[in-house]
């Protein structure tokens, strides 16, 4: 696959042909994908680990965080690196993020003395470029009994949606347990032909698809654009789950938008969207714990502070 590959503070830029071929008309999908001189520049506040994964990893892939959920992360190889990635610091470093079978054997371990885990978390990276490696995971972990609900998050619809593959499909279908799917989408641009049939195959394998966003200055920082796309993926079969505040992330905080402005789209799009096309407006509490919700614009609330899941009072970056 012929790609660009470069290092841009720290993190590759890899930009798939499909989404070449978009950067050229969309500009809202080139600054998603191509790095900035803005890159270089970060404040105090900001953080290398901001949702405290690195503190969390109990064995080589595996984040337990949260009681009764474990993230895998298989991979840090995308078919396309994000430039506002949380986790930047160490997406695309594809050896220093390589999971083998072994590690595969100690998460399935560590999951089997945490029975209270019941849902298990696959992302990266992007778990659909390593598709072999995924199947051996969710062969190995649905067998648990204790594990209930399968959720793998991916790009790889709008990075690249031939990298969706007949094996991983027939991983999906195969399973016994609920299997969610959430693509991440930022802009209506995103919505090609390749990436809507993409989709629909995802959703004849099984999966039930929910997406992930964020916004971000320049991109989507717009009610009309984000009307269009909440409709349009609600209209194939994605239901809007989650839209974040971009996490303070170093190298990414020229993506954030300013906090009143979002309130006052989110508030907007309530009002107009239907309840299945409408996302969750949460933070994902920088240096804390939780996905808090944001109050819209219906409530009076202080706007520079909050507490996360654990009480603990969280100063807002605007």
């Amino acid at each position: 696959m012929n790609k660009k590959s470069e290092i841009s503070a720290g993190l590759v830029v890899s930009v798939s042909n499909h989404l070449k071929k978009l950067a050229k008309k969309s500009s809202s999908v080139r600054r998603q994908f191509y790095p900035s001189p803005e890159e270089k520049d970060f404040s105090p506040s900001s953080f290398v680990d901001p949702l405290l994964e690195e503190e969390n990893e109990k064995v080589k892939g595996l984040v337990h965080k949260y009681s009764s959920r474990a993230l895998i992360l298989l991979t840090m190889s995308c078919a396309a690196y994000c430039r506002f990635c949380t986790r930047r610091r160490i997406v695309s470093d594809v050896c220093g993020g390589l999971v083998t079978r072994s590690d595969i054997f100690q998460m399935e371990n560590y999951l089997l003395a945490h029975r209270e885990i019941n849902e298990v978390i696959f992302s990266g990276g992007d778990p659909l470029t390593a598709p072999e490696l995924l199947k051996y995971a969710l062969e190995k972990f649905s067998k648990l009994p204790q594990i209930k609900i399968i959720r793998i998050h991916t790009r790889i619809p709008v990075s690249n949606p031939a990298l969706l593959t007949a094996s991983t499909l027939t991983a999906i279908r195969s399973l016994k347990q609920p299997v969610y799917v959430s693509v991440h989408f930022e802009h209506p641009d995103e919505l090609t032909k390749e990436t809507v049939a993409a989709v629909k195959k995802l959703r004849m394998a099984g999966a039930i698809l929910l997406s992930q966003s964020v916004f971000l200055k320049g991109v989507n920082d717009n009610y009309e654009i984000l009307y269009t796309l909440f409709t349009k993926i609600s209209e194939i079969g994605i239901r809007p789950y989650y839209i974040y505040r971009c996490d303070p992330v170093r190298g990414a905080e020229h993506f954030i938008v300013p906090f009143e402005k979002e309130i006052a789209i989110m508030t907007k799009l309530r009002i107009n969207l239907s309840g299945i096309a409408c996302p969750n407006y949460v933070i994902d509490t920088p240096d804390g714990s939780g996905k808090v919700p944001v109050p819209l614009s219906f409530w009076e609330f202080k706007k520079d502070s909050f507490k996360d899941y654990l009480n603990k009072k969280i100063n807002l970056l605007s």
